[in-house]
């Protein structure tokens, strides 16, 4: 298995790929304008508290107040506004919380007014982005994510990821967790601590430390609401959480970005830092590893598959929905139960696929062709388990049903990733010009730039259609320019550009 990065930067956003085996799997985008992302810790003021939902709205800065439901408090609150109250005051200086005195943990069927009061302040962390016209989803129990393991201030738990399968190994990583643990912080070893020496460990423990006092020093002097600690940006979130072995290559357009992921890399996986690269292709980063296609089909309505399958994809208030159709294929397989199995096979790779790529979350049901045997609906239950292990995002899925119906449940923590594949016509009276008019409209710019003596080289970017046009055979309208202008006319296909769009780039004016 091959892993890629490709991390595509520009003036307002910057947008992330990760591609398993040259597909595209997930893809994010950051803007310099998204103040509220999951895992970022807020001193908050608390709003409304509501008894009837044992819930409180709480104000974050975010135009809509973000809601904290009494379970999501965390044991240890008391603690928390203990804490609060001593730091506000700008004398208390203790942040390893060694000899701080906890209090006493609240029930957990407790009352939120017997916790909270209108007014005061919180730390609170985003569990869930703003969706729709919701506000964000908050937590007070606290957690500071590393490389290896999380820190949880004011527990004492020491716990390890389920993943990890082999007993002794748990038991080793909690012995070693336990040895190095500060006082007053819990642990949460990770899935990629397996076979981490104890070094490995600290050093980690230590950055989370220092990310949380740095946090601390700056409630004394914050206005609430404000964010007070960011969780990392999403090229480095995006390799902390799954970079491993399998990844071959980092490539950025800019430079900035890639000095910054070699150093964050230098801390966690010092051994990958020469697969970092910039890009210097004259050709986009997202056409020249075939990014732009594949988001033009993977985010229709219908996503076609291999061997004639496709799938069709429907979102509801309530749900998703996804039909499976094994369309007008050829049937070489010995049965119409063998057929089945094969289509449903396919679409629970792709299925898997979808889920991660659009970020879909809540309830998933997949109407899968219907199979008579059961050991086949349990080959299918057992390979859509496979598939789905590889998400990082928590998940549930339910064998199928006697319908041949699977449920899923996805955590949903930020908005769905939507990307209209159709493209607007290009007249607003529903008519299209004649290519032979775009044709004369590109001819006439290109006179404009070769009567400039200064241009030496000259490319058109252009629809991938028309690009094959121009191109196509030894006396093609390419060389026929050449013939005219005695330059030559780098022609660059752009998978992203509508059909009667294009653009002329030159060195001189780059």
């Amino acid at each position: 298995m091959k892993t890629e990065l490709i991390i595509r930067s520009n003036s307002s956003d910057i947008d992330f790929a990760l591609l398993r085996d040259g597909k595209l799997i997930e893809l994010n985008n950051e803007t310099s304008d998204n103040k509220f992302s999951v895992g970022d810790i807020f001193l908050a003021k608390i709003g409304k508290v509501l008894t009837g939902l044992n819930a409180a709205f709480v104000n974050v800065g975010y135009p809509k107040d973000g809601f904290l439901h009494y379970h999501d408090l965390g044991a240890q609150v008391n603690s928390l506004n203990a804490f609060i109250k001593k730091v506000s005051t700008g004398k208390y200086k203790e942040f390893t919380l060694k000899n701080f005195r906890k209090e006493e943990d609240i029930n957990k069927d407790g009352s939120i007014n017997n916790v909270l009061k209108t007014g005061q302040n919180l730390l609170v962390q985003i569990v869930k982005e703003p969706i729709s016209t919701k506000g964000p989803r908050l937590s007070s129990e606290l957690s500071i994510a590393g490389r290896y393991l999380v820190l949880v201030p004011f527990s004492n738990r020491v716990s390890v990821s389920q993943k990890i399968a082999d007993p002794k190994e748990k038991e080793r990583l909690k012995r070693l967790a336990k040895s190095i643990k500060p006082k007053g912080f819990g642990v949460i070893l990770r899935t990629v601590a397996e076979g981490k020496k104890v070094a490995e460990l600290d050093k980690d423990l230590q950055n989370s430390l220092n990310r949380w006092k740095t946090m601390c020093k700056s409630i004394p002097n914050t206005n609430t609401p404000a964010k007070i600690l960011s969780e990392l940006n999403r090229a480095s979130s995006i390799l902390r959480d799954v970079m491993n072995e399998s990844f071959t290559s980092i490539v950025t357009n800019d430079e900035t970005l890639k000095v910054e992921i070699k150093e964050y890399l230098q801390e966690i996986y010092p051994e990958k830092e020469k697969i970092v690269k910039l890009h210097r292709s004259e050709t986009p980063i997202f056409e020249k590893y075939g990014i732009e296609r594949q988001i033009k089909t993977s985010f229709g309505k219908t996503v076609s598959m291999s061997k004639g399958a496709y799938l069709v994809i429907e979102h509801t208030e309530a749900l998703h929905v996804i039909d499976v159709n094994s369309g007008n294929r050829s049937n070489k397989a010995g049965s119409q139960e063998d057929t089945a199995l094969e289509v449903n096979l396919i679409s629970a790779t792709e299925i898997a696929r979808q889920l991660q790529l659009r970020d879909m979350g809540g309830i998933i049901v997949v109407d899968f062709i219907d199979m008579h045997k059961a050991e086949n609906r349990n080959k299918l239950y057992q390979h859509l388990k496979e598939q789905m292990a590889l998400d990082r995002t928590k998940h549930k899925i339910l064998p199928p049903s006697k319908f041949g119906l699977v449920q899923i449940t996805r955590q949903r923590v930020r908005p769905e990733l939507s990307i209209k594949t159709t493209e607007a016509n290009p007249n607003k009276n529903g008519e299209v010009e004649a290519p032979i008019v775009l044709l004369d409209k590109i001819e006439a710019d290109l006179e404009k730039y070769m009567s400039n003596s200064n241009t030496k080289k000259v490319q058109l970017h252009v629809h991938p259609f028309i690009a094959a046009y121009l191109t196509k055979g030894v006396n093609s309208i390419r060389f026929k320019w050449y013939l005219k202008h005695k330059k030559w006319i780098t022609i660059i296909p752009r998978d992203a550009y509508t059909y009667l769009y294009y653009r002329f780039k030159s060195v001189k004016t780059k």
